[in-house]
């Protein structure tokens, strides 16, 4: 047993079992850090059609968040903390590459994997050497353009590497038929005409394989059962994966993740400290200043050695206070 990180490649297998269309609600989880906007755990609906492609995705997806957005609102122009997002459609349709180009001057079209590498580090993006080509490219757009796009944008055409389960582009094939859908600068959806070359799906894993033998964490490993259920044939199919959380964030005006999930994850609660007499006799006289000599304390505290031995060993235990030793001068410090 495994914890799921997508429901991609059992919904395709129904695509090739007969069913036209597929959907499902599901809990995936990532073994990622969390943050305003992620979270190991987190919701996603996953729909797969048959017979139809990345254009026709894109059109059903502005259509169903124009909906969506006026069944919660009552208007498509939702909130977002100082900012108005307009769900209504039709979106824009940037390619990756030309976004690139645009908010970073750099065209990566055609760079190698070390040309890439040196562009990233020159824009001052964070990358190691286990990246390949995709993942450069992905850095690169994460750190330097997905924050320019505030209004709901599809950002369309990924390079091959980027896509290892997408159908390559009619029209150029070094890219493939991906969307992103990017609102108020954070992937809300991905997307994409589904491969369904057995042959090709089987060399783009053994390309990913070679990825993570580099290093790459984010690799997809060789799944024999997909590739056999490919074999048997799937039709044209499109498919796609909408984060429900981040979307309930948007529609909601919620700036956290941890707003919108039932049972969020939240820092152990502290327990409250409950003092002694004799231990808040020694708090309160180290207040006005925060410090006082050992020795001044112990006699202004006025108890009797076990009762202020005893105290003393409690307050360190609480992490309320330190000794702090001078030469022959030993000085009691509150912490704050």
């Amino acid at each position: 047993l495994y914890l799921r990180i997508a429901n991609e490649l059992y919904l395709k297998r129904l695509i090739v079992g007969g069913f036209e269309g597929v959907y499902e609600f599901s809990k995936d989880f990532r073994n990622e850090g969390m943050d305003r906007t992620h979270n190991p755990e987190f919701t996603i609906m996953e729909l797969y059609v048959a017979y139809k492609d990345y254009n026709w995705m894109m059109d059903t997806t502005e259509q169903l968040l124009e909906k969506v957005a006026i069944d919660a609102n009552g208007s498509s122009k939702v909130n977002v903390e100082d900012r108005e997002i307009d769900f209504k459609a039709p979106y824009p349709r940037v390619p990756i590459l030309e976004a690139i180009k645009i908010h970073t001057g750099v065209d990566v079209a055609n760079l190698s994997e070390d040309e890439l590498r040196d562009a990233a580090k020159k824009l001052g993006v964070e990358v190691d050497e286990t990246m390949g080509v995709g993942k450069l490219i992905d850095e690169i757009f994460g750190a330097k353009c997905e924050d320019h796009y505030i209004q709901p944008t599809f950002i369309i055409d990924y390079p091959k590497e980027m896509s290892p389960l997408t159908k390559e582009h009619r029209t150029n094939p070094g890219l493939t038929e991906r969307f992103e859908l990017i609102i108020n600068g954070k992937e809300i959806a991905n997307a994409y005409s589904e491969l369904n070359d057995p042959i090709d799906q089987r060399e783009r894993f053994e390309d990913q394989l070679k990825l993570s033998e580099k290093g790459d964490d984010e690799a997809m490993f060789i799944d024999q059962d997909f590739l056999r259920a490919l074999e048997y044939g799937m039709p044209p199919t499109s498919g796609i994966g909408i984060g429900i959380d981040r979307l309930v964030m948007l529609l909601t005006n919620n700036s956290s993740i941890q707003e919108v999930l039932f049972f969020p994850q939240m820092r152990p609660e502290k327990k409250q400290i409950e003092l002694t007499e004799e231990e808040k006799t020694i708090i309160d006289l180290l207040k006005p200043n925060g410090e006082m000599d050992l020795v001044a304390l112990k006699s202004k505290a006025g108890l009797s050695g076990k009762k202020w031995d005893k105290s003393m060993k409690a307050l360190s235990k609480h992490d309320l206070l330190k000794v702090v030793v001078d030469g022959d001068s030993k000085a009691v410090h509150l912490k704050s």
